[in-house]
């Protein structure tokens, strides 16, 4: 009974014994667990000067019916073409993260476009593209998808669109008829209003609930538009719109007047300009243009309507910046290359033009060499019928 209190107080010596030395290691463990934060890197800059090609093809025949089929042999070579070439296809999604300012793209690349939805893009052109690992668009007009009004024989299918999606096929708007967006054909200010909507905005919600997308871009059918259609563009919630005038796109290209080079069969020098990454840039780095209804004064206005056949056409383009007077150029749809004047004290182009213009959308190209480097901005504007300049004056 005599050692019962000393084995209790040894009892309770241990434990405060063995406590104390585990506190140590616990201490240095905290220690090596919380090291100093590594600094986070510096985001690298964005490249702002690559360019871009886009390629707009329609059908893929063996024996192309018209200018708008190519033979898939010939297609293939132009595949090849580009890759020898060291310009690096890209796509839809990465083109417009490099516009946002998300990221780079490579110096030289391009985007492959397939327009209205033929049979063809997905039987032909689909694999051939998967032999070279190639990202692609489908630009698609609804009406024409398979049981839609305007579908035929050679139509997709929705099952097709969403065989193709699901493998990583980029598809986008074509419009609801693939009609001229232009072309109002007697409806009312209010009409045209309703029908460009739902060409624009019901195309698009139409392929994003079928498809379960996001539809960001749209391919004028013909390649036509107006200030009106543009902004109608906007509205409709599409972040960029393409056309058919063939050039390199830069960074800071105009959104709703992207270009693109259609390529046919019986025009096998369109391909070539492309994939020689020469020729005028729209909205390229250093010294390029801004869009003309922003950067110049110009008189027509853009998308003014004027009833003279023969206007005089002028742009101060004063935002181009050090321009070198003897490469200022005007170009006039329909008429070409015009003598146009240039004044570098006012910074004035002007024109008066010698022949009648054919009424509707005129679009003027102004074009110099700034700081060593290609630049061009346009504008449109539109010329009334013969009926509406003899009421007029």
């Amino acid at each position: 009974m005599r050692f019962f209190p000393a084995l209790l107080a040894v009892g309770f010596l241990f434990p405060v014994v063995f406590s104390g030395c585990k506190k140590k290691p616990q201490a240095a463990a905290v220690a090596e667990a919380s090291p100093t934060p590594t600094p986070a890197p510096t985001p690298e800059p964005i490249d702002l000067n690559s360019e871009v090609i886009v390629l707009c093809y329609h059908r893929f025949e063996d024996k192309p019916k018209d200018s708008l089929a190519i033979k898939p042999s010939e297609f293939e070579t132009q595949l090849q073409v580009l890759k020898d070439n060291g310009i690096t296809i890209i796509p839809m999604a990465d083109f417009l993260a490099w516009r946002r300012g998300e990221k780079s793209i490579p110096p030289k690349s391009a985007i492959i476009s397939i327009d209205d939805g033929y049979i063809s893009g997905y039987s032909v052109a689909w694999p051939i593209l998967k032999k070279f690992e190639y990202p692609f668009t489908m630009f698609i007009y609804t009406d024409y998808v398979k049981g839609g009004p305007k579908s035929g024989g050679q139509s997709i299918s929705w099952q097709q669109l969403a065989e193709m999606r699901d493998a990583g096929v980029d598809i986008q708007s074509h419009t609801v008829t693939h009609s001229s967006l232009n072309a109002r054909k007697g409806k009312s200010d209010e009409e045209y209003a309703a029908w460009l909507k739902n060409e624009l905005a019901g195309s698009k919600q139409l392929l994003e609930k079928n498809l379960g997308i996001q539809v960001k871009a749209i391919a004028y059918p013909y390649g036509l538009h107006n200030e009106t259609v543009r902004e109608a563009v906007k509205q409709a919630g599409y972040e960029v719109a393409f056309t058919v005038y063939g050039q390199r796109i830069g960074n800071a290209a105009e959104p709703t007047m992207i270009g693109r080079y259609a390529i046919e069969s019986n025009k096998p020098k369109v391909f070539e300009q492309a994939a020689s990454f020469t020729g005028s840039v729209e909205g390229g780095g250093a010294g390029a243009a801004m869009p003309a209804a922003v950067a110049m004064v110009t008189q027509p206005m853009e998308g003014e309507t004027v009833t003279d056949p023969s206007p005089d056409i002028k742009a101060n383009i004063a935002a181009f910046g050090n321009v070198d007077p003897k490469s200022v150029t005007m170009r006039i749809s329909g008429v070409g290359l015009v003598p146009a004047n240039y004044d570098p004290a006012t910074k004035l182009v002007s024109y008066k033009v010698t022949q009648k213009l054919y009424a509707g959308q005129v679009t003027v190209i102004v074009g110099a060499t700034v700081n060593g480097r290609k630049a061009e901005a346009r504008w449109s504007f539109n010329v009334a019928p013969k009926e509406a300049a003899q009421a007029g004056t």
